[in-house]
């Protein structure tokens, strides 16, 4: 893709996306362009470990994108779109990973007909397998969703959806690796209590976890009937999901994504 492609915002997210992007060749590394709000810390590590290009001018790397992705703090976004309005044009793609921004809310922030995708992809895109939902804003064109899609597809799967689901998606895609994590995280500790190495149970559980991701992508069955195929009565597992069941882990885990996407929503109407 003969494209300039900007970031504003330099955090773990945008690193994980340039790093997919950089391992599947789509964009040369010299066409990618780096700047965030003052880290400049964060620049030179972003230089060194990528071969990104960075700058602290990011008016000038703004007019001289492509494609401009946003990938800054919900709480600066505002502010730092309307910094460098000025500087776009309609000719550009204006691409927000931002949890909760609406697309028409960065087009009024802009103030022009310019075409805005709303993209949430995860920190799995690190390795190339990120989940990444897309919604085309007001402005764009079939051309621009493609773009979009084959950007994303080089760090996992993409997903097009309707943007008042994003709310939803941000939850469950965008937030959740970090409750499997926490899941995981619980699990080893319990592992680690009951007298198990540190170095068998990490392995033993990150391969669990790959396992029945694949098991759910590709075996054709429903996670009930998965974790009812496990399940034998009086056996192990059931007793495990007694205890689950006592402490109501279905009805908390719903609690969890429901306040994930209603934060999802605050932060896009505080903006």
């Amino acid at each position: 893709m003969n494209k300039r492609i900007t970031f504003l915002g330099a955090g773990s997210l945008a690193e994980a996306i340039i790093s997919g992007i950089i391992k599947s060749e789509l964009i040369a590394k010299e066409n990618i362009y780096v700047t965030n709000k003052s880290n400049t810390a964060r620049l030179e590590y972003m230089q060194k470990g990528y071969q990104v290009q960075c700058s602290t001018d990011k008016n000038e790397l703004a007019k001289e994108a492509d494609i401009i992705v946003l990938a800054m703090k919900p709480n600066d976004a505002i502010d730092s779109i309307q910094s460098i309005k000025t500087y776009l044009n309609n000719n550009q793609l204006v691409i927000s990973v931002i949890a909760g921004l609406s697309t028409e809310k960065i087009e009024r922030a802009i103030g022009i007909d310019i075409p805005v995708m709303r993209v949430m992809p995860n920190t799995s895109a690190l390795i190339g397998h990120s989940a990444t939902a897309i919604s085309p804003g007001k402005y764009v064109t079939n051309e621009h969703i493609q773009v979009t899609d084959q950007l994303f597809r080089t760090v996992g799967l993409t997903k097009m959806i309707e943007e008042k689901d994003m709310h939803t998606v941000t939850a469950i895609s965008g937030s959740g690796p970090a409750f499997i994590y926490y899941l995981v995280e619980s699990m080893e500790r319990a592992a680690l209590e009951a007298g198990l190495d540190a170095e068998t149970a990490s392995e033993l559980l990150a391969q669990m976890v790959i396992g029945a991701g694949i098991m759910l992508q590709k075996s054709g069955k429903t996670p009930e009937v998965l974790r009812e195929n496990i399940t034998s009565p009086g056996g192990t597992t059931e007793a495990g999901i007694e205890v689950l069941k006592r402490h109501e882990f279905q009805e908390t885990i719903i609690s969890c994504i429901n306040d994930a996407r209603c934060r999802s929503i605050e932060l896009g109407n505080s903006n």
